[in-house]
């Protein structure tokens, strides 16, 4: 069924008459790529999605995993087959229906697309899923109906995180039906329904009145396209926006100026140096922990990123199983720095390549541990380039050292240690360091397969000391997200995972 939106001049012009009422302002840097689940990719899709569309399961703000569609869901005693029990009376906003077949049939569409590039890495692990993908099975085996309200999904291995997959933005649920023009005029089962989209300039919902959870407690949430930092705190200080995120050459100004509005919570995502461990003097242990030991990461935190963020010991961030708040971070010490360096037989010094993408962010980073490391004889040649060219760099193993960061795709330890250590994503999947260890590819299986919460935590923060001791990166920092809250709105607070915040229980109290 085709669905019309009025037309989005009009939804604009009489939204942007008049700023209050029930209306909410917020806003993306970029416009989404698509509103069409299956490729959500980007953060803009990925945050707009969840207040449209609905899964099976979601986060909350604080990162925790609740019911969705699916009002329960249980696994059999080998880890490898839920059955997920959806809500009676489901719709979407035109007034289908919403089964467990819908579901089947919503999963079977994301993998069909996968040439087209739609994201099925949250669905592959479903028996049969990979054969579909390549043509070689009309059917996915591990995704069965047994009934209007009921879906079998067994895995090809036990993988206690996987709930937390059908959470992601990409696994929304969409109609069987699919019109051409969907991914301009989605049709969601979630709290707010699209009435405009104004490309570059603003988007516009309203609240789904029937939704199964309560519909949102305000009309109208309004999202503009503003992509300079420095103009989203314009607007927020002008009254424009409800909430901003404060720059960063902003924070002590705001700390001064704004401290009643302020919310802070630990990003969950790790600043760091991936150390290329295959390549020449890097493989060797000592080698790595002197760049830990050169690099001042307390002086640098505070002149860089404006004190926002916690140093590192360690790949996992706070907030997730497997953090260790009593670890210490590598001190600076040059002189140790020296003496193991020497030890490993460079003492009269070294040169390596530290790759980077164009990010201001960055510059000054790399510019300080050129600095950091030049004072213990390591000479870093820096190569800047657009982010294309510089993963491709670091994945085909060229780079000594590059300078990124990582953002959780879901609130779990297993975002950090299997993507970034696992010897069967070295390169390309996330392990640019280059890591191949037996011992420490058994104990993430171990950790993903575990049914016991308890002993993945155990096991996660194992693992991290692991990576921490063997220096596979030089560890900087989990940054703090800083963000403020008008006095006029209420029930909003900066979310854990990018799509924990869907605006349902946000309002305007003036």
């Amino acid at each position: 069924m085709m669905r019309s939106l009025l037309p989005a001049f009009l939804v604009l012009a009489a939204c942007s008459s008049e700023r209050g009422g029930d209306t909410l302002d917020y806003y993306l840097s970029s416009d989404p790529r698509s509103l069409d689940p299956a490729f959500s990719t980007d953060v803009q899709t990925g945050e707009v999605v969840p207040m449209v569309f609905d899964n099976l399961t979601q986060f909350d703000i604080e990162g925790r995993l609740l019911p969705g569609l699916a009002s329960s869901w249980e696994t059999d005693s080998s880890g490898r087959t839920y059955t997920f029990h959806l809500r009676p009376g489901l719709t979407f906003h035109d007034g289908s229906p919403l089964t467990a077949r819908t579901v089947r049939a919503s999963f079977l569409r994301v993998l069909s697309l996968a040439g087209k590039g739609s994201r099925t890495w949250m669905l592959t692990p479903m028996v049969g899923a990979q054969q579909f993908m390549e043509g070689k099975a009309d059917d996915v085996a591990g995704l069965r109906v047994a009934d209007d309200s009921t879906l079998v999904i067994t895995l090809e291995e036990p993988l206690n995180v996987f709930p937390k997959y059908l959470a992601m933005p990409a696994a929304a649920i969409v109609p069987e039906q699919i019109p051409p023009d969907f991914a301009e005029r989605p049709v969601g089962s979630g709290p707010w329904r699209l009435v405009a989209w104004s490309h570059d300039d603003a988007l516009v919902l309203a609240r789904h009145e029937t939704y199964w959870g309560g519909p949102p407690l305000a009309d109208t949430i309004r999202i503009r396209i503003i992509p300079e930092a420095l103009t989203q705190a314009a607007e927020y200080e002008a009254g424009q926006l409800d909430v901003v995120e404060v720059p960063f050459s902003e924070t002590a100004r705001w700390t001064e100026q704004h401290a009643d509005e302020l919310r802070r919570r630990p990003a969950l995502r790790a600043v760091y140096v991936a150390i290329n461990t295959t390549r020449g003097p890097l493989s060797d242990v000592r080698v790595r922990r002197a760049l830990n030991l050169a690099v001042d990461v307390p002086t640098m935190l505070r002149t860089v990123m404006g004190g926002r963020g916690v140093p590192a010991a360690g790949a996992i961030p706070p907030g997730l199983q497997g953090y260790d708040s009593a670890r210490a971070p590598y001190p600076h010490d040059p002189e140790q720095a020296r003496a193991l360096l020497a030890e490993a037989g460079f003492g009269k010094g070294l040169s390596l390549t530290l790759w980077r993408t164009q990010r201001a962010e960055l510059a000054r980073i790399a510019q300080s541990l050129q600095q950091s490391l030049g004072a213990v004889g390591i000479t870093v040649n820096i190569v800047e380039r657009d982010p294309a060219s510089a993963r491709a760099a670091s994945t085909k193993g060229e780079a000594d050292l590059f300078l990124t960061d990582w953002y959780a795709d879901y609130p779990d330890p297993e975002s950090f240690n299997y993507s970034t250590f696992h010897s069967r994503n070295r390169g390309g999947g996330g392990n640019r360091a280059f890591l191949s260890d037996p011992g420490m590819d058994s104990l993430i299986m171990v950790a993903r397969r575990t049914t016991d919460d308890a002993e993945k935590t155990r096991l996660s923060r194992e693992i991290d000391q692991r990576v921490f001791d063997a220096a596979l990166w030089v560890f900087l920092w989990f940054p703090m997200d800083l963000w403020a809250a008008s006095s006029e709105i209420e029930g909003w607070n900066v979310s854990a995972i990018f799509n924990g915040q869907r605006w349902r229980e946000v309002r305007r109290i003036r």
